[in-house]
């Protein structure tokens, strides 16, 4: 039999776990009447249309459709099942729910990596403040300016130069070392097929999920030995394309400024937030990936980019700012002297310095391509000027917003004593020969204040007879009166099929004694179409009372659209027998049709 946990305490949870709260953890949501709304997780956009209401405890995106309550929420980003989603607000709710068996968990292997990667997290950490084994870690990391602040927050620790440290600890905890192999916390040894540690000699970093699960290490070598970073492998927890480092502590600061600061790595991360940076992510050795962009964007508008300025920081953060901004980010870089990473500058100059006069004096997109646009240049030299002119108009004619076009050309204008009007002209040359080239115009520079705000909910121009139904189908998931009166009415001939599937579903569930709950209705449909089509018509916006002269207008569009659709075959029919010159069928079928239409307005 599988596992259920008793219906009152799935309504205990229920009832603790606020959707609003749930599901800003994982998206930027703001308040717009009534309801909240942010970018949906579950499909690529830029602008919202992801509706969250606390009054109904439901979600539902105009745009691809997913909704449903704080259950389906986690279930469908988390990829858990109904029990998962409910012990998990369990745990978060402290309300005590039954032992759930093991095969009703996440799959065992996943289980065993996340308890392995916790028990390492800890381990690490002890060895590196408590022990003798740890001093050449620590004493790495005091030098390098990191307080026990900074050690705690981020739990670092150290791997010891031994061959079985983390091994006999695991081994002593009852995990399969071999199980544990895949996971990327040990190695096997092929000559005997023994495992061992896989990181030793090594500071290590944990890194987490988005809600602040560990799921794989970093660990940084501390003398000369290969390689200078290892990683954990991909693991069934772990994927680096849609992984970024430190967003659980960032998010709040990110949240509150509307803004996160991206770094290449987990030292600048660490050294940032040293340095009052708290709103700062970093990719794990790769590039920035579009999953990585989408998760950055919903949660902060502004992006800047603080990567190294040697040549391939340069090239890596134009690759980045192009993948931002068509994520819907407005991006700003932070430039570093050069051969200077952040770690070096905040070692250097301190932490004040590095949020004064880096972070928080940023550049827009545009003037960095600007300065980057320079170098190597002799603009006394009037070739190199002249070509460097032309690559910033080139620049500047991707630029979406006609004040921002303006703002640039006079900066060239005045620079170098340019007719504004002749820059005008030969910037609108450029624009109008890649359109007749038919090349794609894309915008390399979006500020989020061009964005207006609009209405999120795509109006539909829908006949009488579907509004009537929707509108109907949201009264009676509120109130069962309602339900009732139409059932007695109407019955379950809605003529809408989806809609007519959920009303016989609505019919049951009240039959079974349950108050109105669209959440709860909702969670019962068994069928992923119902439910979104459901969660749709449950977050209409309706008025709190249906009078009885609107109940019985609606009622009667339901009713006589099988009789319109009648009519129409039978208008249908007529011009066929016109067609054929059958002058008395036609004028019959004529005289049916008037009748039909005097019946419907009786």
């Amino acid at each position: 039999m599988g596992y259920r946990i008793p219906e009152e305490k799935v309504e205990e949870v229920r009832k603790s776990a606020d959707i609003v709260e749930v599901i800003n953890e994982y998206v930027q949501l703001k308040k717009q009447g009534r309801n909240y709304i942010g970018l949906c997780p579950f499909h690529g956009e830029k602008t919202p249309s992801f509706s969250v209401s606390p009054d109904k405890q439901l979600y539902h995106c105009f745009g691809c459709g997913a909704g449903g309550n704080v259950f389906s929420f986690l279930m469908e980003l988390e990829g858990l099942s109904f029990v998962e989603s409910v012990a998990k607000l369990g745990k978060k709710a402290n309300v005590e729910l039954p032992s759930i068996s093991t095969d009703q968990k996440k799959s065992n292997e996943q289980s065993v990596i996340e308890a392995a990667h916790e028990l390492a997290m800890k381990f690490y950490h002890h060895i590196l403040l408590k022990t003798e084994m740890g001093a050449p870690g620590l004493n790495y990391l005091e030098q390098r300016g990191f307080t026990k602040e900074m050690l705690d927050t981020f739990q670092l620790g150290f791997a010891p130069n031994h061959w079985d440290s983390l091994t006999s600890l695991l081994e002593k905890r009852g995990f399969n070392l071999k199980a544990l192999e895949n996971a990327g916390l040990l190695s096997l040894r092929e000559f005997d097929g023994k495992v061992f540690d896989r990181f030793r000699n090594r500071i290590m970093f944990p890194i987490w999920d988005g809600q602040g699960n560990v799921i794989a290490f970093g660990g940084r070598i501390i003398d000369d030995g290969k390689p200078k970073y290892l990683n954990s492998p991909e693991t069934v927890l772990f994927n680096k394309s849609r992984t970024l480092y430190g967003i659980h502590l960032a998010r709040p600061s990110i949240r509150k400024l509307n803004q996160a600061v991206l770094f290449e790595g987990y030292v600048d991360v660490i050294s940032a937030w040293g340095a009052g940076v708290l709103n700062g992510i970093a990719t794990l050795g790769t590039a920035l990936t579009e999953e990585q962009a989408k998760v950055i964007r919903r949660n902060a508008e502004t992006v800047i980019l603080c990567y190294d300025s040697d040549e391939a920081g340069i090239q890596a953060t134009s690759r980045a700012a192009s993948i931002l901004v068509q994520a819907g980010c407005y991006v700003k870089v932070a430039l570093l002297p050069e051969g200077q990473d952040p770690d070096d500058y905040i070692r250097l100059n301190g932490g004040e310095h590095f949020k004064r006069d880096i972070i928080e004096s940023s550049l827009t997109l545009m003037s960095f391509k600007m300065q980057y646009l320079r170098r190597g240049k002799n603009l006394q030299d009037e070739g190199e000027r002249m070509r460097y002119i032309e690559e910033v108009l080139n620049e500047i004619s991707d630029l979406p917003r006609a004040v921002e076009r303006d703002h640039y050309l006079r900066q060239i204008a005045s620079e170098f004593s340019l007719s504004l009007d002749a820059l005008k002209q030969e910037q609108f040359r450029m624009y109008r020969e890649r359109r007749n080239k038919g090349e794609q115009q894309q915008s390399n520079v979006r500020s989020f204040v061009e964005v207006k705000k609009r209405g999120f909910e795509q109006k539909k121009l829908l006949p009488a007879f579907h509004n009537a139904e929707r509108i109907l189908l949201a009264y009676m998931m509120k109130n069962a009166e309602i339900a009732a009166t139409i059932q007695e009415k109407v019955g379950g001939a809605f003529n809408i099929d989806e809609y007519h599937a959920i009303v016989a579903h609505l019919f049951a569930y009240y039959g079974e004694g349950y108050e109105p709950n669209p959440s709860l209705f909702i969670e019962r449909l068994n069928d992923e179409k119902l439910r979104r089509v459901a969660t749709e018509v449950a977050m209409l916006d309706i008025r709190e009372d249906l009078s009885d002269q609107e109940l019985d207008d609606y009622i009667k569009k339901i009713e006589t659209y099988p009789k319109w659709v009648e009519i129409e075959q039978k208008e249908k029919e007529k011009k066929e027998a016109e067609k054929r010159n059958d002058v008395l069928l036609a004028a019959q079928i004529a005289m049916e049709i008037i009748q039909m239409k005097k019946d419907l307005k009786r």
